[in-house]
C-alpha cells in the first residue's frame, strides 16, 4: 500500500466549541426506536424487548455523520391519552425532548402499518414545528419496502425505510436528519470570549452554584440545600490568573444537578438536565464536583463519562472538604488515589480539594484549570511526536489478526482543543480498542496531557475510525461495500446415471473380484 502524501505543514486549528444539535427519536410504543437507537451508536445502550413500554427514562448519547456531531435522545413509547401515572411521565419527558430538539425522527412499523396513535403523534409533531424525518422501521427485505410507502399518509414528506436489526437504511435516514440540521456554528460562541469556558457539573446539591458563586465573587446563582433549586445552566464571564502568572478571560458555567434518570422528574427538571449535557458540549474544561462525605457515586461516574465521551478536559473537584475531621483531611493522598481508582477509565485527570463555602482552595482549583486548558490547546512538536509513537510500536507491535497485522505509517497532530492525532496505517478495522488505549497512554506520558480525552483517529483504505466512536455502518461516515470473496474454482464431480453401475473416475478402483 502506498503511503499517505500528507504533509505535515498545515495549521493546526481548534476544534470548534459549537454545542451538538439535539435529534430526538420519538413515536408509539414498540415500533423500534431502541433498537434504532443502538444500531446508531453500535452498542446496546437501551434496553430492547417486545413489550410495550420498555423505555422510559430519556436516554442521551452523542453521534457523529459526515463531519457533523448531535445528540441522539431516545424516549419512551408515546400515548397520546395517557391512562397511567407511568405513560404520563413518559408522555412529559417526550414532549420536554421534543421541545428542545432540533430535529425529530419519528419511527413508524412498516410490518402492521399505520395506526391511530401514529396519527395522533404526528398530529402532536406537526403543531410542534420541528423539521420531521418519517422512519419506517422493520423493513428487514427490499420486498418489503413497499409497506413503508403508507407511512406517508401522515403528511410528514416521505418515509425512509430503515432495518434496525440488519442495519439497512440507516444512511439514508442520517442523510436526512442532517439535511435538517441548523447550519454548523464556527468558532467562539456569541458571548466572544476567547478564555476556557468551564462547565461545573454533578450530582445535585453537592454545592455546584455555591463554587460558581465563589469564583465568580458574587451571588450569581442561588444557593440553597433544597436540591434541584438551579435549572438552567448559567453562563459568566469571569477573569483569573492563571499558573504562569497572566490574566485570562474565562466563562463559568453553572448547571442543574444530573440525578440518576430513575429519579429525575418529568417536565422541568428533565428539560433541565438535557441543558447540563449540552453545557458540557460546549465548554473546554469540566469541573466534574463530587461531594467529600460520598466519594465517587456510581452516578459520579456516570457524568464524568459524560464529560470523557465528549473529549473534553477534566478536573475531579472534592468539595465540602471542611466537613472531613482534620486526622483524615491530611491523608489528602489517600483520598486521591481512592477516587482515581473508582475512575478507572479516566485516571489521568486531576484531583483538587475545596471548600466552597469558606473558600478553600479555589485558586490551586482556578491554577488547575488554566493549566489543563492550557495543555488542551499544546501543540506538539511533529519529530517528536513521530520518535515517541514510533519507539512505542517498536517495543510493542501491534496485535496480528486472522486478515492480518496493523501496521502504522505515520502520525500527525491535526488539532487541539481537544489535541487530535492522526493515524495512517494500512486498514482502520484491525485497531484494537486495547492497542488505542496503548497509543493514547503513550502520547500523554510523553508530553503530559493530563486532565485531557486524547482524540485519535486512524486513517486507511478509504475508512477512517475515531477512538470511543461506534464503528458501526452509518456513524462517522460511509463504509464501502465489502466483496464476497471468490468461489473454489474445483469442478464439480460427475453425476453418475441412474442404473449404469458406472462409478465417478475420482473413486479409487476397487480390489479384485
Amino acid at each position: 500500500m502506498q503511503e499517505p502524501t500528507d504533509t505535515f505543514d498545515e495549521p493546526i486549528m481548534p476544534v470548534p466549541r459549537a454545542p451538538r444539535p439535539i435529534v430526538a427519536i420519538v413515536g408509539r410504543p414498540n415500533v423500534g426506536k431502541s433498537s434504532i437507537f443502538n444500531a446508531l451508536l453500535g452498542r446496546r445502550a437501551a434496553i430492547v424487548h417486545e413489550e410495550p413500554g420498555t423505555t422510559r427514562d430519556r436516554l442521551t448519547a452523542g453521534v457523529e455523520y459526515d463531519g457533523r456531531r448531535m445528540l441522539l435522545v431516545d424516549t419512551g413509547g408515546l400515548v397520546p391519552e395517557p391512562e397511567t401515572e407511568i405513560e404520563a411521565h413518559i408522555a412529559a419527558q417526550v414532549a420536554t425532548a421534543v421541545d428542545g430538539a432540533d430535529v425529530v425522527l419519528l419511527v413508524t412499523d412498516a410490518r402492521p402499518g399505520l395506526t391511530p396513535p401514529d396519527r395522533d403523534v404526528a398530529e402532536l409533531l406537526r403543531r410542534s414545528g420541528k423539521p420531521v424525518v418519517l422512519v419506517a422501521n422493520k423493513v428487514d427485505t427490499e420486498r418489503h419496502e413497499v409497506l413503508a410507502l403508507e407511512a406517508q399518509q401522515l403528511g410528514l414528506g416521505d418515509a425512509i425505510p430503515v432495518s434496525a436489526l440488519h442495519h439497512r437504511g440507516l444512511d439514508d435516514m442520517l442523510e436526512a436528519v442532517v439535511a435538517h440540521l441548523p447550519p454548523p456554528e464556527e468558532g467562539e460562541p456569541e458571548d466572544g470570549v476567547a478564555g476556557p469556558h468551564i462547565a461545573i457539573v454533578g450530582r445535585p446539591n453537592v454545592g455546584k452554584s455555591a463554587l460558581a458563586n465563589v469564583i465568580l465573587g458574587a451571588e450569581r446563582s442561588i444557593v440553597s440545600e433544597v436540591p434541584g433549586t438551579t435549572r438552567d445552566a448559567l453562563d459568566t464571564p469571569f477573569t483569573f490568573r492563571a499558573a504562569d502568572g497572566r490574566e485570562l478571560a474565562g466563562v463559568i458555567i453553572d448547571t442543574a444537578g444530573i440525578r440518576r434518570r430513575g429519579a429525575v422528574h418529568p417536565g422541568i427538571e428533565r428539560y433541565s438536565v438535557l441543558r447540563a449535557v449540552r453545557a458540557i458540549d460546549r465548554s473546554d474544561v469540566v469541573f466534574v464536583l463530587l461531594d467529600a462525605t460520598e466519594l465517587a457515586t456510581d452516578q459520579d461516574l456516570h457524568i464524568a463519562g459524560e464529560a470523557r465521551e465528549a473529549f473534553k478536559s477534566v478536573v475531579v473537584v472534592v468539595n465540602k472538604w471542611d466537613l472531613i475531621p482534620e486526622a483524615t483531611r491530611r491523608e489528602a493522598r489517600v483520598t486521591r488515589k481512592a477516587v482515581l481508582t473508582r475512575l478507572r477509565f479516566m485516571s489521568h485527570v486531576p484531583v483538587v480539594f475545596t471548600s466552597a463555602l469558606h473558600g478553600e482552595g479555589i485558586d490551586m482549583l482556578l491554577r488547575t484549570a488554566s493549566d489543563v486548558y492550557r495543555k488542551r490547546m499544546q501543540q506538539v512538536s511533529q519529530p517528536e511526536l513521530t520518535k515517541a509513537v514510533m519507539n512505542a510500536i517498536a517495543r510493542h507491535l501491534p496485535p496480528t489478526h486472522l486478515r492480518g497485522s496493523l501496521k502504522i505509517y505515520r502520525v500527525k497532530q491535526e488539532s487541539v482543543g481537544p489535541p487530535t492525532f492522526v493515524f495512517y496505517c494500512n486498514n482502520p478495522d484491525r485497531v484494537h480498542f486495547s492497542y488505542e488505549r496503548f497509543l493514547e497512554n503513550t502520547i500523554r506520558e510523553a508530553f503530559d496531557f493530563e486532565g485531557t480525552h486524547l482524540r485519535l483517529e486512524f486513517r486507511g483504505r478509504g475508512k477512517s475510525h475515531i477512538i470511543g466512536q461506534s464503528r458501526s455502518r452509518g456513524v462517522g461516515g460511509r463504509r464501502p461495500k465489502t466483496t464476497p470473496a471468490p468461489r473454489s474454482k474445483t469442478p464439480p464431480r460427475p453425476k453418475t446415471p441412474p442404473g449404469s453401475g458406472a462409478r465417478p473416475r475420482s473413486d479409487p478402483p476397487r480390489g479384485g473380484d
